[in-house]
């Protein structure tokens, strides 16, 4: 692999492998709030939020962690505001305690806090203006989960810059290297001192969340109810195990993940049926390293024509990345992968986005089913075609056909889920 190409591999794992804690929408919320407090200086008596749809469908359901059980756009910038914490980025709201959750709850009674939609245009807007006597402060994110493009105080612009909206990736590393072909090779001869560290990160903390939700009481329960009901078969161990960190971080639970292609969801879809797999194959460390890289970069290939945010649910690019990931772990190459993916992705990839909450782990269950199936169809010469409904010959027409679908397809979609959802706000 040519040295240019080995670096943007490496740096996009780089760039996608962050820590969050709990559901990246409203923690984004959190974090512009909590810029927005830091730069007035002081506690703000009105707030006026103005967020795009997608943001209010992922933060509608969800429970903003740390805050004791709360949901919503308000809740989430009242969370940063008393946080303050905007160095933290998306763990903006980790060193809440007690005495922080009665302050939010008051301040939720006592200020003035105005939610509406963004008239942007833009998929991922984040727009918080915060008011105290004759100062404000305004903060403005865009594209993706940290990406400040806007922050002014007193009217003085601190940070002025434009993205192109079409591109909400602008700023990272050009994702149009990717290739399936590219990847297998990357995950190959990758130096593991290169990627171990983040991967390692993601491993460790996707492990413990999903530890967690299995103990736990956490939402609808989907891991432990896969368990109680299916077995321990490795199959469904690996399902319930990714569903169960999803149970677990869409109810409140504080322990950070480590997010792919902006989703902590995709992050735990990616990574842990893959650790599941390795131990049951007595894979090496070495391997199990190469096997989650390689299943988080497809995952973002997967991801990159699809966008961000949209009405296609972003565990199923996650769960044929697993589904590949265990091919691979398996010894399984170039034709094994492709035809998992292309297998994956016939199956799944009619399924919706409906916002981030408890059934979240129940569609991740879905996903990995799905692309475990792919890669055991293909053991057994079993597989679909190009020509099959949305798949083309060639895996890499397949994923630009999902993508196409996806992005431009499923607009209206999209924007019709946005409605049912906000229709009673």
């Amino acid at each position: 692999m040519e040295d240019k190409l080995y670096a943007d591999y490496a740096n996009i794992l780089k760039e996608e492998l962050l820590p969050a804690m709990g559901c990246t929408e409203p923690i984004a919320v959190a974090y512009a709030a909590a810029l927005a407090k830091k730069t007035l200086g002081k506690l703000p008596e009105s707030v006026e939020i103005a967020v795009s749809g997608n943001i209010l469908k992922n933060v509608k359901s969800v429970i903003v962690p740390c805050t004791g059980g709360l949901k919503g756009v308000a809740s989430a910038a009242a969370a940063g505001i008393i946080s303050g914490r905007a160095e933290d980025k998306l763990e903006v709201l980790s060193h809440l305690g007690d005495d922080d959750r009665k302050a939010i709850r008051e301040y939720l009674k006592t200020a003035q806090i105005t939610v509406r939609q963004s008239s942007s245009g833009c998929i991922f807007d984040i727009g918080i203006k915060l008011t105290s006597g004759d100062d404000s402060a305004y903060a403005r994110i865009e594209g993706h989960h940290t990406n400040v493009v806007e922050l002014t105080k007193n009217g003085e612009k601190l940070i002025s810059r434009e993205i192109a909206r079409e591109n909400a990736d602008e700023g990272f590393t050009d994702r149009s290297v990717l290739s399936v072909r590219g990847i297998i090779e990357f995950a190959d001869t990758v130096d593991l001192k290169d990627i171990e560290e983040v991967i390692t990160r993601q491993i460790d903390y996707n492990t413990a969340i999903a530890e967690e939700g299995l103990k736990g009481d956490y939402g609808a329960n989907v891991g432990k109810v896969l368990l109680s009901s299916f077995g321990d078969s490795v199959h469904n161990l690996a399902r319930a195990t990714a569903a169960a960190g999803s149970d677990a971080r869409m109810n409140g639970c504080s322990l950070p993940v480590v997010i792919v292609s902006g989703s902590g969801n995709q992050g735990m879809c990616a990574s842990l049926p893959v650790v599941v797999y390795a131990k049951h194959l007595g894979a090496s460390r070495e391997k199990l390293l190469r096997a989650v890289a390689l299943s988080d970069l497809l995952t973002v290939h997967l991801k990159t024509g699809i966008g961000r945010l949209s009405a296609y649910c972003g565990a199923v690019s996650a769960g044929a990345g697993a589904g590949a990931g265990i091919a691979y772990l398996s010894g399984g190459g170039f034709e094994e992968i492709a035809h998992t993916l292309v297998n994956a992705l016939a199956i799944t990839s009619g399924l919706i986005c409906d916002g981030a909450k408890s059934s979240c782990a129940a569609k991740i269950a879905s996903a990995v089913d799905a692309g475990i199936i792919g890669y055991e169809m293909y053991k057994r010469g079993s597989q679909f075609y190009g020509g099959d409904g949305i798949l083309d010959h060639g895996v890499e027409n397949t994923i630009e056909n999902v993508g196409d679908l996806a992005r431009i397809g499923m607009k209206e979609t999209d924007e019709e889920i946005i409605r049912l959802m906000i229709k009673d706000l």
